[in-house]
């Protein structure tokens, strides 16, 4: 392995090529151009197998590419910003894709830090969680059994610990907080009472004792207990020093220039402390076997003189004199690792004062040879290692406090660098952000620019020949100033789609992949974020399969997680004439061509419009056919058993219904009307008495009640039956809520902000109606399983609140308290489909107000991710969804109501 290391100040990267046993060679300058060069990444960027370097300008918001080849050098380093006064770091697999990522402690943000790896040595720009008052210290494990990390932070500004439980994709729920003594700044991890939990254990610095919180398993702990340490204690770890199996606490004494051990009883409890002293200002500790004989060392850091000491184990709890060995200036931080591949532990330690690490390879007999030393940051506060990058060798991540940035030093193979390549974009560009994917699936690494000055995205396709294609620009829209870009698959095609954050217009967008390295000219998805994003990244956060879209903003202390689910796209939106005020629209295949036809009732010319699908989503000219006055609504049965579709149509001025027989040729009989009560406005068909023969329920909007209209099997009906409902009964659904096997129904009440449920007795009676309350004017009612327990659930859009209500159903016939979900202005109706394919119901809705339709995608727990909004015609009020082309794809239908389309 070779590091590479960062040199702020001095405009260049060092490149340190290792022999193989912990030694390198002297460094090979590269120059960055930069006196800000604060963190490196490395990988195959042009896949020749060789290692490129990518390296973060901070002063002249760039970056440098130097491309690898055999004889070992890489282009200008990459740094990493993190939070004000980073002075912790710990790394482990958080969101559960088998990379490596960093968790950073940000002292003066009360904030912790988390840097996703992408498996190649870099990593995405961080997200911040909340903690206590000057988070010191970290520590990493699954602390409620759930098999996900958890995090463990010391506040050095209050009197608490924080505990962050993971939920495996990379996020976390809020903090819980407990109450340790004054002084935290150092915590660990270990099960002292043999109950397979994990406790804490956490020094209090101004307390002189530490703190020790036994764990439940679930991810709470019991009240601290304190033992007494030495004077000022500021850093422990955790082992067994006496070869019992107990765990047990050695703990360094800054004050005092002692160690104290303090040996583990089994049960949560310890022994009195004893103590040794060692050299002056003891900051860091870590153990392990030194010298293997199975027996525990420690190794201390000592500030004022240069030194660490290592104290070789008995094994019965008792140690020998210490050894020290020289360091840089100021050792702060001692981690321990097998840099050199021998099995031996080597040691690894900051030098704050010299900005700089120094390692000390292990002879495996508790000696160590003379430190190698290698630049960093401005005051080196911690050292975590792992492999980063995947390539079997141990990388290295310091934390520089002051210059409040990660240093990661990657080991990479023999090579050198060549000169850099440039690639020019528009001008007046001011290119803001670049990222690298192959979007053509050629194997080719392709470069994604975002152009701040010119209002565009670039793509520049790479070659085989290692040379890369003219930039293709996409505009973002006016003054949008694009300033971030991830990649990711949002429409699950497998194709790359491109998510811009714009700086200027407030907003994202997303450009959705063609798999050729083209994408749609304009955004098929934009999301108002209210202020200027600054940073965008993507991830599959719940687990979901689907990406979700983390966004960060200029001056705020948040960030943003939008649910894409899968992205739904309508590319076209094609009209078709109709007859005058289309209110509603229904599907169904009226000719037995195995293809969707639409009808359509026309209130203002009293007709109803039957549209022929072609099966390529395209129609037929209308026929029409007279109804009654004003016709609103209809729906579609076989209501005389002649396996031919037929169609009921409600005529709200003439208080009837019309039924028109279907020849199966997409032809119709002229209608037969049937009475109802005042102003009808709604329609079902169902068979609600169990004789295998069609019933109608009509909703009765002036009447306040629903009509029962019992079929008779010829296409005929019995007189109505009616039964009472809220005020203003509009809209209406059916489905078995109680579980019996019988029909039900369910009514919107729009006039007093209720829904009605009847339950059926199965012979076309209902038992009297239960009310629910819902939002302002519940227009639209529908029903379906949205939470997966096999019991139907329903939702309502509200006209007057430009919402929907969700109401959860218990499978007894009653229902949760609504829910609710703002839509577009002024929604007049509401269905359910599967439109994503993801086998959760999805919500769609009519906005008439702002000429939209709102789709809202299921998780299939019962909550849906917030809204994507569509345009349509004018007026809109009614839809339907089919596959209108055979794609297997759902496509929706609307009918504008003021207007003949």
């Amino acid at each position: 392995m070779d590091l590479v290391v960062t040199n702020n100040g001095t405009h260049n990267v060092a490149v340190f090529l290792g022999y193989g046993n912990g030694s390198f060679l002297s460094p090979t300058m590269y120059s960055t151009g930069s006196s800000s060069s604060i963190s490196v990444a490395i990988g195959d960027l042009n896949r020749d197998q060789r290692a490129d370097i990518v390296v973060i300008n901070n002063d002249t918001n760039s970056i440098s590419i130097l491309l690898g080849y055999y004889e070992v050098s890489f282009e200008n380093q990459t740094t990493y910003s993190t939070g004000s006064q980073s002075v912790f770091a710990a790394v482990g697999d958080f969101n559960n894709d088998t990379q490596l990522d960093i968790i950073l402690a940000n002292l003066h943000e009360n904030t912790i830090g988390l840097l996703f790896g992408y498996g190649n040595g870099s990593f995405s720009n961080q997200t911040k969680y909340s903690t206590g008052s000057q988070p010191s210290f970290v520590a990493v494990g699954d602390l409620n059994n759930d098999s996900q990390l958890d995090i463990v932070i010391a506040n050095l500004g209050d009197v608490t610990i924080s505990v962050l439980l993971g939920y495996g994709n990379g996020s976390f729920e809020n903090q819980a907080t407990y109450l340790t003594g004054s002084g935290q700044s150092s915590v660990a991890l270990g099960d002292f009472n043999n109950d397979s939990r994990f406790d804490i254990i956490i020094t209090n610095y101004y307390d002189n004792n530490v703190g020790v919180l036994l764990g439940y398993g679930n991810g709470s702990f019991a009240n601290q207990m304190t033992y007494s340490t030495g004077d000022g204690p500021v850093s422990i770890a955790v082992g067994d020093l006496n070869s019992d199996t107990q765990l047990d606490i050695v703990l360094a004494n800054d004050k005092d220039n002692t160690i104290s051990i303090l040996l583990g009883h089994g049960n949560g409890s310890f022994a009195n402390q004893v103590k040794y002293s060692i050299d002056a200002w003891p900051s860091s500790l870590a153990v392990g076997d030194f010298n293997n004989d199975a027996q525990l060392d420690i190794v201390v850091t000592n500030g004022y003189h240069l030194t660490v000491t290592v104290l070789l184990g008995y094994g019965n709890g008792s140690f020998a004199n210490q050894t020290t060995y020289s360091t840089g200036d100021q050792p702060f931080f001692v981690a321990l690792a097998d840099f050199n591949n021998d099995t031996q532990l080597d040691i690894i330690v900051t030098n704050i004062l010299d900005r700089d690490i120094s390692v000390l390879l292990g002879y495996g007999n508790g000696s160590f040879a003379d430190q190698m030393r290698w630049s960093t940051g401005s005051w080196p506060s911690s050292v975590v290692v792992g492999d980063f990058n995947n390539d079997r060798q141990l990388d290295v991540v310091v934390t520089n406090q002051l210059a409040s940035t990660l240093s990661v030093l990657l080991r990479y193979d023999r090579g050198a660098l060549k000169d850099k390549i440039e690639f020019a974009s528009e001008a007046g560009s001011r290119l803001q952000n670049v990222v690298v994917f192959d979007l053509n699936n050629d194997s080719l690494l392709d470069i994604i620019v975002a152009n701040y000055g010119t209002n565009n995205i670039g793509v520049i396709l790479g070659q085989a020949n290692g040379t890369f294609s003219n930039q293709t620009v996409f505009p973002t829209g006016l003054n949008s100033s694009p300033y971030s870009i991830a990649i990711d698959d949002f429409s699950q095609d497998g194709h790359a789609d491109i998510v811009v954050a714009n700086h200027g217009s407030k907003n994202i967008d997303i450009f959705l992949g063609n798999g050729n390295g083209t994408f749609r000219s304009q955004p098929s998805d934009s999301i108002d974020t209210g202020f200027a994003p600054s940073s965008i990244a993507t991830g599959d956060f719940n687990n979901d399969g689907h990406p979700e879209i983390v966004v960060a903003y200029d001056g705020l202390d948040y960030v943003d997680v939008f649910a894409t689910l899968e992205i739904v796209d309508f590319p076209d939106r094609r009209k078709y004439s109709t007859g005058s005020w289309p209110l509603s629209v229904a599907v169904a295949d009226f000719n037995n061509d195995s293809q969707l036809d639409i009808i359509v009732p026309n209130w203002g010319s009293n007709t109803l419009s039957v549209l022929l699908g072609y099966g390529n989503g395209s129609f037929a000219e209308q026929l029409t056919y007279s109804t009654g006055s004003q016709p609103v609504f209809a729906a579609v049965g076989d209501f005389n058993n002649d396996n031919r579709l037929d169609i009921v149509v409600v005529n709200r001025q003439e208080d009837t219904i019309s039924v028109l027989l279907g020849y199966g040729n997409g032809s119709f009989a002229n209608q037969m009307k049937h009475s109802t009560d005042v102003r009808p406005s709604s329609v079902v068909v169902d068979d609600f008495n169990n004789d295998n023969r069609l019933d109608i329920v009509v909703t009765n909007l002036y009447g306040s009640t629903v009509s029962v209209l019992l079929g008779n099997g010829n296409g005929s009906f019995e007189n109505q039956t009616r039964y009472l409902t809220g005020l203003g009964p509009d809209s209406i659904a059916v489905g078995d809520f109680n579980n019996d096997a019988q029909l039900d129904i369910v009514v919107t009440n729009l006039y007093n902000n209720t829904i009605s449920v009847l339950l059926g007795y199965g012979n076309g009676s209902f038992a009297n109606q239960m009310k629910y309350s819902t939002d302002d004017t519940p227009y639209s009612v529908a029903v379906g399983d949205f939470n997966n327990d096999s019991q139907l659930d329903i939702v309502v859009c509200n006209h007057d609140t430009s919402s929907v209500s969700v109401l959860l159903g218990y499978g007894d016939g009653t229902f949760a308290n609504q829910t609710k979900y703002s839509t577009g202005v002024s929604p007049t109706f509401v269905t359910v489909d599967d439109i994503n394919s993801d086998t959760h119901l999805d919500i769609i809705v009519v906005n008439r107000g702002d000429k939209s339709i709102s789709v809202f995608l299921g998780y299939g727990s019962g909550s849906f991710a917030n809204q994507m909004k569509f345009s349509t015609g004018t007026g809109s009020l009614w839809v339907a969804i089919g596959d209108f082309n055979n794609d297997t794809q759902r496509d929706i239908v609307i009918s504008n109501d003021d207007g003949t389309t």
